[in-house]
């Protein structure tokens, strides 16, 4: 049932990413489209052109996290033990941590104790200024999670370190077969794993009825 929940709270995470690139393009092309064509148009769509951008981009850091998206220099750890990979894999959570905390701190100051607490309106959408900002806290507590859950998973070994993107076998994977198992895109190894588990409960459960 978790298994479940968690995958599609995943699926809704990157339908919500997708919707702010949609909102974010069809906004400025149809700005573009008003003011080359009919000499026109609103005010306030660079300002929610940059609001969307910023959560687009905030949310990602978070979702880049997920699927080990972030591209790192680890050539120098791969040269190490199993055990030398978890530390160095811890030690970087740990400085992650270290940063989103910082920032998480730094955003609720500015969100909550001064743009909140002194009732500041955006310039040209007219609405409280802390709503469009409020990304600052959502996206800075999902990356601590984030990085927490990297953590959990260094500790319990079910990874080595922590997972960077890796462009060259994210391209052959792409260009492998897709009928073979081993091609599948380990950026998603997450999700592959959630729904391995939801399968694996249904067989279950299906057993049960049968019997």
């Amino acid at each position: 049932m978790i298994s479940r929940i968690i995958y599609y709270l995943h699926k809704a995470e990157e339908g919500f990413l997708a919707f702010l690139l949609a909102a974010m393009t069809l906004v400025t092309f149809s700005q573009v489209v008003a003011r080359y064509v009919f000499n026109s148009g609103v005010v306030w769509a660079l300002e929610l052109t940059t609001f969307l951008f910023a959560w687009l981009v905030i949310m990602g850091i978070s979702y880049g996290l997920r699927i080990h998206s972030h591209i790192g220099v680890d050539a120098l750890v791969k040269l190490f033990s199993p055990n030398g990979q978890r530390v160095a894999g811890l030690m970087a959570v740990s400085a992650g941590l270290v940063y989103a905390g910082l920032l998480l701190y730094g955003s609720w100051d500015q969100v909550i104790g001064i743009i909140y607490t002194y009732e500041i309106e955006a310039e040209d959408l007219k609405i409280p200024l802390w709503i469009p900002q409020s990304v600052l806290l959502i996206g800075f507590t999902l990356m601590i999670w984030r990085l927490l859950v990297a953590a959990y998973r260094i500790f319990t070994g079910r990874d080595v370190g922590l997972t960077l993107g890796d462009e060259g076998q994210d391209a052959m994977a792409a260009y492998a077969d897709h009928d073979d198992k081993k091609a599948e895109d380990l950026r998603h190894h997450d999700d592959l794993e959630i729904e391995k588990q939801i399968e694996a409960e249904e067989k279950a459960a299906k057993k049960g009825d049968d019997k």
